[in-house]
């Protein structure tokens, strides 16, 4: 019996350090022999942030977080940010894409960026800026895209590009695994 007791007490050490050191954050293995604790509280940190976002983002976006893919890319008079259905052709997400980017375009236009504010926080890198724009100062094109939509972002002020893109930036950290940085040409800052 008290062997038994031996192994089955073995056998917990031993998962336990098998979860301790295996533990993964949204898919991400956090190796914790090689990571000093300032890393491991900083991911942990970005982890419920982005956990935080994705919650606040349901209240925001019609489209499920999880079922998209956020795409931003930084352009010398501004940005695209583009939004994709995961699965090509899933037009109940792509319906409630082009809907969303829509109304984000006519709401940002008229200078109101309630939406980012509620997810993001008012906090948020560059989002003071926007709100402060003056009307005109930032077009905003709206296109529908294969499995989504992109809204492309041009101003020839400089300190509203940098807002831009301080806000992309915000966006890819906050949203994780459901971003990505995309890449922009010039003129029509087309995505590849």
């Amino acid at each position: 019996m008290k062997f038994l007791n031996m192994i089955a007490m073995a056998s917990m050490v031993l998962a336990m350090a098998s979860a301790a050191k295996a533990q993964t954050m949204d898919g991400q293995m956090m190796d914790h022999q090689n990571m000093d604790h300032a890393a491991h509280m900083k991911m942990m940190a970005e982890a419920q942030r982005q956990a935080e976002v994705s919650k606040l983002g349901n209240d925001v976006m019609p489209f499920t977080l999880a079922a998209t893919t956020h795409i931003f890319a930084k352009g010398e008079a501004g940005g695209t940010q583009r939004v994709v259905a995961k699965a090509a052709g899933d037009e109940a997400q792509i319906k409630l894409i082009r809907q969303h980017l829509h109304e984000i375009q006519a709401q940002f236009l008229k200078g109101d960026f309630s939406g980012p504010t509620h997810i993001h926080g008012k906090t948020m890198p560059g989002l003071a800026e926007l709100k402060a724009a003056k009307p005109g100062q930032i077009a905003i094109d709206y296109k529908d895209i294969k499995d989504g939509a992109e809204l492309t972002y041009k101003t020839s002020d400089a300190k509203m590009v940098a807002a831009l893109h301080k806000w992309f930036d915000a966006q890819l950290s906050d949203h994780g695994k459901d971003a990505m940085e995309g890449h922009a040409h010039h003129e029509g800052m087309k995505m590849q």
